[in-house]
């Protein structure tokens, strides 16, 4: 039996997964913490991630024939700034994806260098949590730290060194650093020149499936492996959809998170340059489509445990499916995709006397869908269909939202059997290195089966329709009063 690893290098914790030819065969995983130095602020050590690894390795492998592993692949949180020195040392703690530090410098990429520009070059605008802007704070109150970087890379790429030795990165991670040519594949030199850094200073760029060399004789023994393959993997949101079977045009996987996301992959690279929706490379040697929007299970959690402090019965809120006039705005900590809006809140509208917490229910897991279909319509007017998509997240456990999103977005949601996210798409970008096509093909259709389906409502989609047009003139008309 061959065996491939799958690591997922998360913000909270690392997660390991072993899978053969027909099936997922057990996972581990290690928290490890965040630190938040000031306000705002989001690290990590990098050698928690390294360390952590190994431990979840190691307990994954007990009682395996080891002899059998194959191959190791990544999938890992996006933008986070690690800086190595001459020797090899961490320079200072890693600024993550969901750090805040870097808002004057968004501001000046955005405005003063010019969005026209960043697309031309990149493909996308600057947010906070991207790589650039953390590059451009550092220069600016870190010189002594900056003046001493000799390499440069992102969180699961720095893990992928320690256990390899080759200084690497792939396509998809690489799309969310601002420095980095979307369409051509390749580090942008007009955004390394406004960085104030060298293409000698970042890694070896691949596709995602590819080796980058083999595992280092130490870490081997001490794991009682052979020297396997190491493949680089892919970022967080591209090895999810490679999990959940997005990886042909068009298909689509949303995810009902804590925040919620839509990719859209695409065949051909086009770049949204009027929304906040990013344009990164797939780890199918495609493109890909990718919003973000802050509040997506979070606002359910909000709601019924912090505001009406108790369970819920989300039956009693299905009385009131297609007949409530009541509206929620989910920004409940601002907003990324598609206004890109940091300092916007939410709100109810629409209440009046009579109004009932079922019908506000109600609102709420509207509210996140709508904001889930303004993104989706923006990634469609690009030219791609999209009639059908997976879905995923611990939201997708309420049926009756389910339901209610499939009517919105008018598309069918595919529950998948295997439900793993980036872990099950870094371990099968493992075995896609090590198969032959055919026998890859057989493992893919083994692991992407579908549990179940939700059906859009004909009869509500008509009527969602109406109440989505309201939505989007409410954040126009209320933005200024919001913040």
């Amino acid at each position: 039996m061959k065996y491939f690893i799958g690591l997922d290098i998360g913000t909270s914790s690392v997660k390991a997964m072993l899978i053969s030819e027909t099936g997922i065969i057990r996972t581990a995983g290690r928290e490890y913490p965040v630190y938040y130095p000031e306000n705002g602020w989001s690290e990590q050590s990098p050698e928690d991630w390294y360390d952590n690894s190994v431990s979840a390795i190691k307990e994954l492998l007990e009682g395996i024939d080891a002899s059998e592993v194959r191959a190791l692949s990544f999938s890992g949180q996006m933008h986070g700034l690690v800086t190595l020195d001459e020797n090899d040392s961490v320079i200072r703690p890693a600024i993550l994806w969901n750090d805040g530090r870097s808002e004057k410098q968004v501001r000046y990429l955005n405005e003063t260098i010019d969005r026209d520009f960043l697309l031309d070059n990149t493909g996308n605008i600057a947010f906070a949590g991207f790589t650039a802007p953390k590059i451009l704070w550092m220069y600016e109150n870190e010189r002594e730290n900056f003046s001493r970087i000799k390499k440069i890379m992102l969180p699961k790429d720095y893990v992928a060194y320690r256990f390899s030795g080759s200084f690497a990165t792939d396509v998809s991670d690489a799309a969310g650093t601002l420095y980095f040519d979307t369409g051509k594949r390749t580090w942008s030199q007009a955004m390394l020149d406004l960085l104030h850094i060298d293409a000698s200073q970042l890694p070896t760029v691949y596709e995602s499936n590819e080796i980058i060399g083999k595992m280092k004789p130490s870490l081997a023994e001490e794991l009682g492996l052979p020297q396997i393959d190491i493949v680089i993997g892919a970022g967080d949101n591209a090895a999810s959809a490679i999990g959940t079977g997005a990886v042909r045009d068009g298909d689509c996987n949303i995810s009902l998170g804590t925040s919620g996301t839509v990719f859209v992959l695409s065949e051909k690279y086009r770049c949204d340059r009027v929304n906040a929706i990013h344009s990164f490379c797939s780890a199918n040697r495609q493109w890909h489509y990718l919003a973000c929007i802050l509040t997506a299970a979070s606002a359910q959690k909000w709601w019924i445990r912090d505001i009406l402090n108790t369970s819920y019965d989300f039956e009693k809120a299905s009385e009131y499916v297609g007949k409530s006039n009541v509206m929620f705005l989910p920004y409940l900590m601002g907003e990324r995709s598609p206004v890109n809006d940091p300092g916007v809140r939410g709100a109810f509208l629409g209440l009046s006397a009579d109004t009932t917490r079922e019908e506000m229910t109600l609102a709420v897991l509207e509210g996140v869908s709508f904001a889930l279909r303004q993104n989706l319509d923006i990634i469609r007017s690009l030219g791609v269909e999209v009639r059908t998509s997976k879905i995923c997240g611990g939201g997708a456990t309420n049926r009756l939202w389910l339901s209610i999103l499939a009517s919105i977005l008018d598309v069918k949601l595919e529950i998948p059997v295997l439900e793993h996210g980036g872990v099950l798409g870094a371990a099968m970008l493992a075995a896609e290195s090590s198969l032959n096509r055919e026998e890859y093909g057989k493992m893919r259709d083994e692991f992407y089966k579908v549990a179940s389906t939700v059906e859009p409502d004909s009869a509500l989609v008509p009527y969602y329709n109406e109440k989505y047009n309201k939505y989007l003139r409410i954040y126009p008309a209320v933005k200024e009063c919001l913040k």
